[in-house]
């Protein structure tokens, strides 16, 4: 009897050591709101100046933070070594359909190790530009209205077929990313084809960060040998606490080679400058404001420099769940054609589109849980 209850102990104290050492993790996020647009236009690409443009109602879904589920594992192998994975998957509330163009797992797809001097992953990543501007944007990149709008790659940034590097050391930490082909087209006899690097850094002392990044980006082609047009981009920014206020500054700087284009632009090989600045304040534990600004000087271009101005209030109803309304209006110049949720040529849905010239406001309210 004796050894009976010794194996019984034995076989628990076995299982609750493979459970600390293995687990899998399943979250996700709901977000899904009603929107309000005027100046809107349909249509399926760049719009005509003169377009007639209505107000638009819509529900919206991944307002404040995309929606999502994933799954979420780690294994501790010993000596401070550990083995992890990510597979995440985005969709639209409103539809029930997959989103980043109906991949399975389109927010995130890698598998690596990890330990005291950093993390290596392989397969499909957002890249140190987005993590840059989650932490710098005062509207931490949210889907809608947010520094997205402005630099499309900012909002829409992941690689396929990359390798990713994160390492944290006292306040530094530094990431690193090199994509074999951004989005899946590889060439044989161009190895350049759809190439994409990059690095960051930030640093965090106490009540303030900084923080700096830099990419390039070749364009990728399925056909192409010859050399690829190309986008360098690079960017700093910072941020200070005070009490309940923290302030939000950045800048950054784009520039197209070989035929390419900026979004916004019309004229390939040209400039851009963005700059932003902004302020969240902690009301209450649950009640805070956020306000933010978005400027871009697009260099020897007719398309005007616009600018984006941002208020955003969130109520949390408890630790999951949280109300928010969203309020965003655009100043354009010219035939300057960015409404509220970006570029009229890199909408994703065109009836969002704005007349180009035309000043747009759009407000958003909603509910948001995460799981």
């Amino acid at each position: 009897m004796k050894c009976k209850y010794l194996a019984i102990a034995v076989a628990m104290l076995t299982a609750s050591s493979v459970q600390a050492q293995s687990s899998v993790t399943l979250y996700g996020v709901v977000d899904a709101g009603i929107e309000y647009l005027n100046h809107a236009v349909a249509s399926t690409g760049t719009v005509a100046p003169g377009a007639k443009g209505y107000s638009l109602v819509a529900l919206q879904s991944g307002n404040q933070s995309g929606s999502r589920w994933g799954l979420r594992g780690i294994e501790d192998l010993g000596g401070g070594l550990k083995s992890l994975f990510v597979l995440e998957s985005g969709f639209s509330i409103d539809t029930g359909t997959s989103t980043q163009s109906g991949r399975l797992f389109g927010r995130g797809a890698y598998v690596g190790l990890e330990n005291q001097w950093g993390r290596l992953t392989l397969g499909r990543h957002t890249v140190p530009f987005y993590d840059f501007a989650v932490t710098y944007d005062p509207m931490a990149i949210s889907s809608r209205y947010s520094i997205g709008a402005q630099d499309p790659f900012m909002g829409a940034a992941r690689a396929d077929n990359s390798v990713k590097y994160m390492g944290t050391f006292g306040g530094l930490s530094v990431t690193g990313l090199y994509s074999f082909n951004y989005n899946n087209q590889e060439v044989p006899g161009n190895f350049t084809n759809g190439r994409e690097y990059s690095l960051g850094a930030n640093y965090s002392g106490g009540s303030f960060s900084i923080g700096a990044v830099y990419d390039q980006i070749n364009q990728s082609a399925a056909t192409a040998l010859q050399t690829n047009s190309l986008t360098q981009r690079a960017a700093v920014a910072g941020t200070y606490a005070y009490g309940n206020a923290k302030v939000y500054a950045g800048y950054r700087y784009a520039h197209a080679f070989n035929g390419a284009s900026l979004p916004g632009s019309t004229v390939a090989n040209t400039a851009s400058n963005l700059a932003w600045a902004g302020v969240g304040y902690q009301v209450t534990p649950a009640l805070s404001f956020t306000g933010s600004a978005y400027y871009q000087n697009l260099r020897n271009s007719r398309s005007g420099n616009p600018w984006q101005f941002v208020m955003v209030a969130d109520y949390a109803l408890s630790k999951r769940t949280d109300l928010y309304t969203v309020a965003s209006y655009v100043l354009n110049k010219g035939k300057s054609s960015l409404g509220v949720n970006g570029f009229n040529s890199q909408l994703g849905t065109t009836s969002e589109a704005v007349q180009p010239g035309a000043n747009q406001f759009g407000a958003v309210v909603g509910v948001r849980h995460k799981f």
